[in-house]
């Protein structure tokens, strides 16, 4: 794609919002910001179900490595509510690897995908879900503890709300 293209991509929809604006401020706006904003805290427990490294590559501890895990998901006092499952490719070892995982609850579920750190708290794109989360977008907050478990702290955004579903869209 061409440079001049890209700027005439860029250029329709600039028009195409600014038209919209014009014809109505308010909807236009609404359009564009969440309907609501909430927040659900869960622990993954890497205590228990699956968790499985798979070497590749170098021995040890190397880029392209894979992580995999099937885990319980509980709620903040510890009891269980889902399933939080996905995988990890290393790529920079003992510091990051590139993650996609999917929390599973009784009303859905919601996919995250990013980089996440080792140590320290990581903020990880909300990519989606389904269910009362169709369309959900925002970021989990997923800190290692001690115990090895993560409290992951979700910040959801929801664009509308189908109000005999529930369901965020």
């Amino acid at each position: 794609m061409t440079h001049s293209t890209i700027i005439a991509i860029v250029a329709v929809i600039a028009m195409t919002y600014t038209a919209a604006w014009a014809q109505n401020p308010a909807k236009a706006v609404s359009e564009v910001l969440p309907h609501y904003t909430t927040t659900l805290v869960t622990i993954a427990d890497a205590r228990s179900g699956i968790a499985q490294s798979v070497d590749l590559g170098e021995a040890g501890d190397s880029p392209g490595d894979i992580f995999v895990f099937d885990q319980p998901l509980l709620n903040s006092n510890h009891e269980p509510i889902g399933q939080n499952s996905g995988f990890c490719i290393r790529t920079l070892p003992g510091k990051f690897s590139e993650c996609q995982w999917t929390l599973t609850l009784a009303d859905g579920t919601i996919t995250v995908a990013g980089r996440e750190s080792d140590t320290g708290t990581s903020m990880i794109p909300v990519i989606g879900g389904s269910g009362k989360y169709l369309l959900v977008r925002g970021v989990i907050a997923t800190t290692p503890n001690l115990d090895k478990t993560f409290t992951q702290i979700l910040t959801l955004y929801c664009f509308g709300q189908d109000r005999a579903s529930g369901a965020c869209q």
